[in-house]
Parts: C-alpha cells; sequence; structure tokens
C-alpha cells in the first residue's frame, strides 16, 4: 500500500455527528508497515509530513489471533493472556527508540522525517483484529467454568510527537488540540468495528508506572467486552438514575462545582476537580460542562478548551514535586446511544509525595479496598497552588 492510499475506515469520523452537533476531524494518511500493520498520519500543516517505506524484515503476523481472553467464574471479568507481550521492546537506548522517525525506513516504527501525530497498530497487542467483519461476540455459556475465546479487539499506538525528549505537557494547545481530534477520530472508528464493545484511551507516564518508552505516546484498546470499572459506574448511574431520577455524572459535577472545595480549574467549557473520593495520590477529574458521551461530540470550542484544561493538570502535576509526575490519564467514552455515560478523564499517580510511592498492597489488590494518605482538599490545595 503507498502512502497516498486512503481506505474509507481512515476518514470515518471526518464530519460532525448527525444531530449537528461536533466538529470535522481529520483525515489521516494511511500506510501499512513491513508486516501489513496499519499506520496513519495525522497533521493540521498544509504540507504535512510523508510516510515512507518501512524496509525492516519483520516475521509475518499469525493468521489467528494470538491472543486469547478467560472469563473469570468468580465475579465475571474478563482476563487477556498475551504470551507475545514477553518479547515486546523493553527500554531501548536513545539511538534505537521505535517510536522515533526513522526516513530509512529501517530502525523504526514510524519510516518517515519527522511526524505530528501518528497511529499505528501496536506489534505486540494484548488483543488481535482476529476474525475482522465476521460478527464476533464473546462466548455465553452459563454454568461453564472454563470459557476462553480469540482475544478479538484492537490495540493501537499513539505518538503525540517526533520530539524523543518531549512530554503531553510540553505540547502546545494547537498539538494537544490535534491529539483530542485523534482520540476522536479512532474512538469512532474503533466503536463502528464488529465486536468491539468499549474503546479506552489513555496513556501512561514514568518508568514508576511501568512504561518501558519514553518517548511521549499513548495507547487506545479496543476491547470485546465492557471492563470492570466501566460496568461498575454503568450501574451505578442507573442505580442512581433509578433512586433519584437524575444523572449519576451530572450530579457528581454540579456538587463538585457548588461546593468548590476540590476544584481546580473552571472556565466556560471545562471543569477540573479532585474528586471526593479519590482513592489516588493527586487524583484528578475533567469534565466538560456540556453533558456528551464521547470526545468526537464536542464543539470546536469544547475541544480546545478541554485541551488547554489537560494541559494545565499536566503541567500543575510536574510542578507538584518539581520533578516529572509519573502519572495515568485515561478516557471515559460511551457510544451516542448509551442509556448511561458522561464523557471525562481521570488522572492519576502512584507518587503519594516527593519522595514515597503509593503501593497497592494488600487492602487494595486483595480486596480494591482503598486507603488514602492525604485527603482530597489538601491534595486540591496543593493543586490549586502550583497551578497559579
Amino acid at each position: 500500500m503507498t502512502p497516498d492510499d486512503v481506505t474509507p475506515e481512515s476518514v470515518t469520523g471526518n464530519r460532525a455527528n448527525e444531530d449537528g452537533v461536533g466538529r470535522l476531524l481529520p483525515t489521516p494518511q494511511q500506510t501499512s508497515l513491513a508486516d501489513d500493520r496499519q499506520i496513519l498520519f495525522f497533521s493540521t500543516a498544509e504540507n504535512p509530513p510523508v510516510p515512507g517505506i518501512d524496509h525492516r524484515d519483520l516475521p509475518a503476523r499469525p493468521d489467528d489471533s494470538a491472543t486469547r481472553v478467560r472469563r473469570d467464574p468468580q465475579i465475571g471479568d474478563w482476563v487477556m493472556i498475551a504470551p507475545a507481550r514477553q518479547e515486546r521492546t523493553y527500554k531501548p537506548p536513545r539511538r534505537m527508540c521505535p517510536l522515533c522517525p526513522d526516513p530509512s525506513g529501517r530502525s523504526s516504527e514510524v519510516p518517515a522525517d519527522d511526524y505530528d501525530v501518528v497511529v499505528f497498530e501496536n506489534r505486540f497487542p494484548s488483543l488481535a483484529a482476529a476474525h475482522a467483519g465476521s460478527g464476533f461476540r464473546l462466548p455465553d455459556r452459563p454454568g461453564d467454568l472454563m470459557v476462553e475465546a480469540p482475544g478479538h479487539g484492537r490495540c493501537e499506538v499513539v505518538c503525540f510527537s517526533s520530539d524523543h525528549e518531549g512530554s503531553f505537557s510540553g505540547l502546545t494547545p494547537e498539538r494537544a488540540r490535534l491529539v483530542v481530534d485523534v482520540w476522536s477520530q479512532r474512538t469512532d472508528d474503533l466503536l463502528a468495528r464488529d465486536g468491539v464493545e468499549e474503546v479506552f484511551c489513555f496513556e501512561n507516564r514514568g518508568e514508576e508506572i511501568g512504561v518501558t518508552l519514553t518517548h511521549p505516546h499513548g495507547q487506545i484498546y479496543a476491547y470485546p467486552f465492557r471492563t470492570h470499572r466501566t460496568e461498575t459506574m454503568l450501574r451505578a448511574a442507573s442505580t442512581h438514575r433509578a433512586q433519584t431520577g437524575s444523572d449519576l455524572f451530572e450530579s457528581i459535577l454540579a456538587g463538585e462545582l457548588s461546593s468548590g472545595e476540590r476544584i481546580l480549574v473552571q472556565t466556560a467549557h471545562t471543569a477540573a476537580f479532585v474528586p471526593f473520593a479519590a482513592r489516588w495520590p493527586a487524583e484528578v477529574h475533567i469534565y466538560p460542562l456540556r453533558h456528551v458521551r464521547r470526545l468526537s461530540e464536542l464543539t470546536d470550542d469544547e475541544a480546545d478548551d478541554l485541551a488547554r484544561v489537560y494541559l494545565m493538570v499536566l503541567r500543575a502535576y510536574d510542578a507538584l514535586y518539581g520533578r516529572p509526575l509519573p502519572y495515568i490519564a485515561s478516557w471515559h467514552q460511551y457510544r451516542a446511544d448509551s442509556a448511561e455515560g458522561y464523557l471525562h478523564a481521570e488522572l492519576f499517580s502512584v507518587r503519594r509525595s516527593a519522595d514515597k510511592l503509593k503501593y497497592l498492597a494488600g487492602s487494595e489488590s486483595g480486596r480494591d479496598a482503598f486507603v488514602t494518605d492525604k485527603t482530597p482538599e489538601d491534595v486540591a490545595a496543593d493543586l490549586r497552588e502550583v497551578m497559579a
């Protein structure tokens, strides 16, 4: 496939939503890597970087899924089994970074002189795209204690910048907005595929989190099931509506705005706050003020504002202890026809002080019952101080 080839799926989302609310999303340049994995180049420049050719001698991908999912009979959750991930790239030297641009097409996942934002299929995925287009559904066998299925789905890598030494917090507002648009385009594309139940955009930053590639990047998982956290949140939202007649997420946001005690910033379109029952150190939630289900439903002004607030929070993270803070940033998105759900980001760190990490020990790991070492109100005060 040549760099100029663009398939219909690569332009999915390049329009406003059918109800007229939303914005135009970028159309990527699409090509293929040496093992036929898809790679997408996104840019807002009039003359965007031109993809090159991947000349690496890579092994062919297996015809059927190399990953599996198994249902835990105790709680009903699905567990991903992906042995090939043992071979994934681990802390390579700077000159061998697979996320830096390589015009020769011989040492990197990105065969190009440069790029703005690039997305490609993960070479070592937790979920592989088996049975694409065949109406895949996970088996439902009540009473069967050993349910297994192919690991249908897709895992993508999102490179935020070609600058190896950069970070998301160092992006310009314009580049951060492009990343928001890329997340939007990929979410809409992946949600439209057979067998995908949930799309999760996220970033892991810092070796303390477990990151093995320091180049600024995030990931997108398209799951064939709803994850445990999503199921729990939607169940709580349904219960809240049945008991009160109101939307849980709207109520949470209204309560935080009314209190103001944990609010970090409120703009014309966005609010960021430390949640009332924060479980993690430096936990922050970011909500658009208008109730939407996913990123592509935001207007241009809302998307610009969300990107700016997101940057403010990440920069406050790095200022909190005077050095880059390890964190996980995750986006909660839902289908447009979902009965419950409200687009928002949840960010948190494992660093509980300047020189101490938060370990998930007995209560957290054994029972998912969190213990916090600092009140959410104090955390909010600390973050507001460094945001000033």
